[in-house]
């Protein structure tokens, strides 16, 4: 290995260089070195190709130029690049003849376009956010269900967009407040100039870059996303996005302010939803928490309001007060108490 050279190789090649020989104990009182050293450094020397040893006289040796050294040594790891090359080349090329067929799956034109797997969300992604120049907005329902590798990879993409003097702003459910990962995550985020709000509820999951690019997830569960491009429908998102904005809650840390009046909101809401009849599967994907914590919050809210079914709840939250103004509503334990 060229790396496993040695100062004493440079003292011997230059030895060789003027006497043209590398008989071990001449070339040892030239340079000074022991035998063994310098016995060492001739064989280093010979597969560096630095010497080219006599057909003749095994002692006697030439000194290679370097350069012609180089070439010798680089030779077949050049070729073997060529041949990468080549069937880089084969590969874009046999697999290009597929992308008229991909292409065909997109509608009016270059506006729409559905990713079906959530390596091509994946690609795209990184591509727009290495594309975009002015703004990101996210909306990302299921506050605390992201997986923490997960958020590992978009917190080095939205890091490198946010050096770059990218706005971001993204909307989470409240529940994101109560999960350790998105707390990691928005700490790191906002320390670089990210804004991030909650909701109790949201529209929906949209991730957009400067007004002009949007991602929407397909509804069949597959991790798929179409991208939309058309100009009304990406502007119609982002008002969407807009309002929601106006009215959610800034991201505070877990252990300081409003915690406690995001729990509030979250308990009113599942009151109201209740009420309107919504079963347990739906109040938990409106609040982006698990089912079993949606039951578990229900199951708290019945005994608190003395109910034995939902309609019983209902008629109960009514009598309180607490379905007439969500602003002004009191947590069920304030009311039983009063």
């Amino acid at each position: 290995m060229l790396s496993d050279l040695k100062d004493v190789d440079l003292d011997v090649y230059s030895w060789v260089l003027q006497h043209r020989t590398i008989e071990v104990d001449t070339v040892a009182a030239g340079t000074g070195h022991a035998p063994q050293e310098v016995r060492l450094s001739v064989e280093r020397l010979l597969d560096a190709q630095l010497l080219h040893r006599s057909p003749e006289d095994d002692s006697v040796a030439f000194a290679v130029a370097p350069d012609t050294a180089a070439s010798r040594l680089a030779a077949p790891l050049e070729e073997e690049i060529r041949t990468r090359q080549r069937e880089i080349s084969g590969i874009r090329e046999d697999l290009g003849r597929f992308m008229p067929h991909y292409l065909q799956r997109r509608s009016a034109g270059e506006a729409l376009e559905v990713l079906g797997n959530v390596e091509d969300v994946r690609g795209a992604l990184n591509a727009a956010s290495d594309r975009c120049r002015r703004e990101v907005l996210t909306s990302q329902p299921g506050g605390g269900s992201r997986v923490p590798e997960a958020m590992q990879e978009a917190l080095r993409r939205d890091e490198a967009m946010l050096r770059r003097g990218i706005s971001m702003r993204s909307l989470y459910h409240h529940t994101a407040r109560f999960n350790g990962p998105s707390q990691a995550y928005v700490a790191a985020a906002s320390a670089l100039g990210a804004q991030y709000r909650t909701a109790h509820e949201l529209f929906g999951r949209l991730i957009a870059f400067d007004r002009e690019l949007a991602f929407i997830p397909v509804p069949d569960g597959s991790w798929g996303a179409v991208v939309i491009r058309e100009p009304s429908t990406v502007a119609y998102l982002c008002d969407i996005f807009d309002q929601t904005w106006d009215h959610a809650t800034p991201f505070s840390n877990a252990v300081g302010q409003g915690l406690e009046e995001v729990a509030r909101e979250i308990h009113e809401t599942i009151i109201r939803l209740l009420a309107a009849g919504l079963k347990d599967e739906a109040i938990a994907r409106r609040l982006g928490m698990s089912l079993r914590t949606a039951r578990r919050h229900i199951a708290d809210i019945m005994e608190e309001l003395g109910a034995g079914s939902r309609f019983q709840a209902g008629v109960a939250a009514a009598a309180r007060g607490l379905l007439d103004d969500p602003a002004a509503a009191k947590p069920a334990q304030e009311a039983t108490a009063d």
